[in-house]
């Protein structure tokens, strides 16, 4: 039986939304000049939505329930949490990455440059 934040992650996976998939048909052929970024990415108790981890950089898609109180908090604690860990997280809502693909992977990437050449 495989372990169950495996099982997890592939789940995550398979269910993930058309913004997320979209992405992810971006960052998965190294679109950000050679890094290697992974979906559903455990650290801690949490799963990153698409992390990097030679440069601890992790990107979050957020949709219309992540506007929702409880569902801030939660976020905003989880945020804490990963930067207490040393990563740099982004998030975008859904809406913006649709509205905006090319501006999103632009923001995306001059993060990661300015990560890279911090480390």
């Amino acid at each position: 039986m495989a372990d169950p934040s495996i099982q997890r992650g592939r789940k995550l996976r398979r269910d993930a939304p058309f913004p997320e998939r979209l992405l992810w048909s971006r960052l998965k052929n190294s679109a950000l000049r050679g890094l290697k970024f992974r979906r559903q990415h455990p650290v801690g108790p949490y799963y990153a939505d698409f992390a990097c981890a030679e440069i601890k950089l992790i990107v979050e898609l957020d949709g219309d329930t992540h506007g929702e109180e409880v569902q801030a908090r939660y976020d905003a604690a989880r945020t804490r949490f990963l930067e207490l860990e040393g990563w740099t997280v982004l998030r975008f809502w859904n809406a913006e990455l649709l509205e905006s693909f090319d501006g999103t992977l632009d923001r995306i990437e001059e993060a990661a440059r300015f990560l890279a050449q911090r480390r």
